[in-house]
């Protein structure tokens, strides 16, 4: 069973929203802010079909694996009728679904793509959403073949006009990083984002670190809009106790800030979302 969770995007001040390399220089600071919500079914709802057992892989025949109670088709519609700068994506693969890893393994590159753009159209048609985010963590494919699937399907949903953006989300790992890389090289010019999870490096990261990791991975994505990340949780990286928006700070002040996503708004809800929002008045503050 492929598995698809929800994203939120918001862009204050109604800023525009989210095949062979020919990437365009990203543009300065940005007031993207993202947040992945509903994935730990925490009743977590917009206003701040999912399996059992032990599922395996579908060849691109994607479900909800969302909170759909409290996230669904008409929440959705509500919150982007009343705030016209919401964008709202659904987040493919993810690193686990119950007991096991949500792994990567299709039979065939144009039977995955033909599958995932049927399965996935419908979802995002009956959800009313507007992008999609590649969060796959575990492969059972090489990177070639990866790249072909994901860059395929994001250039058929564009053009078909289902979705209007796509990101990625890949993390500092070996496997993880070929993977990703492959794809940014033959598809990079249709991903608009780079979700980096710079909150997988090690807990008590320092700002200085953080602005090393996030130089490396720029060049590793080169000319793509790398967004700052943190985990709610606490669990890794550089955290906002620790000085996570005196390095976006720092980003902004050198306009390399495309924006900020954040792991979890689940999680979030526990401090009142209390970071998520001191992340959005950074944002707003003019460059």
């Amino acid at each position: 069973m492929e598995f698809s969770k929800l994203l939120i995007s918001l862009f204050i001040f109604q800023v525009f929203f989210p095949c062979h390399m020919s990437i365009q220089a990203a543009p300065a600071n940005s007031d993207l802010f993202r947040e992945y919500i509903g994935a730990e079914f925490n009743n977590v709802k917009f206003n701040y079909d999912s399996t059992t057992g032990s599922p395996s892989p579908t060849n691109g025949k994607f479900n909800v694996f969302w909170d759909s109670d409290n996230l669904s088709p008409s929440q959705v519609s509500s919150i982007k009728s009343t705030h016209s700068n919401v964008k709202v994506a659904l987040s493919l693969g993810g690193d686990s679904v119950g007991d096991g890893y949500a792994y990567f393994d299709p039979s065939s590159v144009d039977s995955w793509v033909s599958n995932a753009v049927s399965s996935l159209t419908n979802i995002i048609q009956e959800y009313h959403l507007d992008g999609i985010d590649i969060d796959y963590e575990h492969f059972n494919s090489d990177p070639d073949t990866f790249s072909e699937c994901i860059g395929k399907l994001i250039k058929t949903l564009k053009n078909n006009g289902v979705i209007t953006f796509a990101s990625i989300a890949p993390f500092d790992d070996d496997d993880v990083q070929s993977h990703y890389k492959a794809l940014w090289k033959s598809y990079g010019d249709l991903i608009d984002y780079v979700n980096f999870q710079f909150y997988a490096y090690d807990q008590g990261t320092t700002v200085s670190q953080f602005m090393n990791y996030f130089n490396t991975q720029s060049s590793n994505y080169n000319g793509g809009k790398i967004l700052a990340s943190f985990i709610s949780d606490g669990s890794g990286g550089l955290t906002p106790e620790n000085g996570f928006f005196t390095a976006c700070s720092r980003l902004k002040s050198e306009n390399k800030l495309h924006g900020i996503y954040v792991w979890s708004a689940d999680d979030s809800k526990r401090n009142g979302f209390r970071y998520d929002k001191q992340s959005q008045d950074l944002l707003a503050i003019s460059h």
